[in-house]
């Protein structure tokens, strides 16, 4: 069960993910059933749910950060969950494509083909396909753990190819996708810095989180220079007003920011259950 940790026993952590995860597409469900999807309803529930499906792939993805900073192993059990999850949500993201072209199978095929952001899409979704097939126990052990980790690297190259995707499709308005895109930025350059089997140190996070802004604001400059007719030097500019609220740069340094800070402060908050944990056994 999806809920019962590594010993068979329930897990309140794991039940709490599980349920949540369900929440989008209830929200989804509900909004859909009272016709409050806006006039191209199928669109709507096609984009939502890729946009859950992203948020999912990086959520994945800060396992292991969250597991190191914060020093809870098992926020770990939940890893396989979420990837699952995220790859639930894009296939249901590609149905719901299909059923806004009206299940025509051959003009799905045809525009996955013809448009090069559908086709990165697909990819990236067969791609997770593999992956959510494989994430068993029992293939584990088929594969072995060599051979497992190699398969499942691929998560990386694939999350790329998924903002790509997301990038493209969202045209004029790419602040969500700039904003994932600097929080993979973040997740990669961790993974990059991040000794064995440890979080990195509360100065390189720091660095970190102000790389992965700069990063963020500079693809989002070259996207409007490059993809759109819209001055990128005034959206640069508009890093440094706040008045309606922050740019996705801004964002990814201060969600960086606060891991440095949750990196400074996680050994003070284990300290007193650990505390307690021997007064008891005493």
């Amino acid at each position: 069960m999806p809920w019962r940790d590594r010993t068979g026993a329930f897990s309140p952590f794991k039940a709490t993910v599980f349920v949540a995860l369900f929440v989008p597409a209830l929200i989804l469900a509900q909004s859909a059933g009272e016709n409050a999807l806006g006039p191209k309803p199928w669109q709507a529930a096609t984009h939502d749910t890729g946009t859950w499906a992203i948020r999912l792939l990086l959520l994945s993805l800060l396992v292991t950060p969250a597991r190191q900073v914060l020093r809870q192993a098992r926020i770990a059990e939940v890893r396989r969950m979420v990837g699952v999850a995220c790859f639930a949500y894009a296939l249901l993201h590609l149905g719901l494509y299909a059923g806004d072209n009206a299940f025509d199978l051959v003009k799905v095929g045809s525009e996955i083909i013809k448009r090069i952001y559908l086709t990165i899409g697909f990819v990236a979704l067969a791609g997770l396909a593999v992956l959510a097939s494989t994430s068993t126990d029992a293939a584990l052990r088929r594969m072995g753990g060599a051979a497992w980790r190699r398969l499942h690297w691929l998560v990386y190259p694939l999350a790329g190819l998924a903002l790509v995707h997301f990038t493209l499709q969202s045209k004029a308005d790419v602040t969500e996708p700039m904003l994932m895109a600097g929080l993979f930025a973040w997740l990669m350059g961790y993974r990059a810095i991040a000794p064995a089997g440890g979080a990195p140190g509360v100065l390189a996070l720091v660095a970190l989180a102000v790389a992965a802004a700069g990063f963020t604001a500079a693809v989002e400059f070259a996207w409007y220079a490059l993809a759109t007719g819209i001055d990128p030097w005034r959206v640069l500019a508009a890093n440094l007003d706040v008045t309606f609220g922050l740019r996705p740069a801004l964002w990814v340094g201060v969600t960086g920011a606060g891991a440095a800070v949750l990196r400074l402060v996680a050994p003070a908050l284990r300290r007193p259950r650990a505390t307690a944990l021997a007064v008891r056994a005493d």
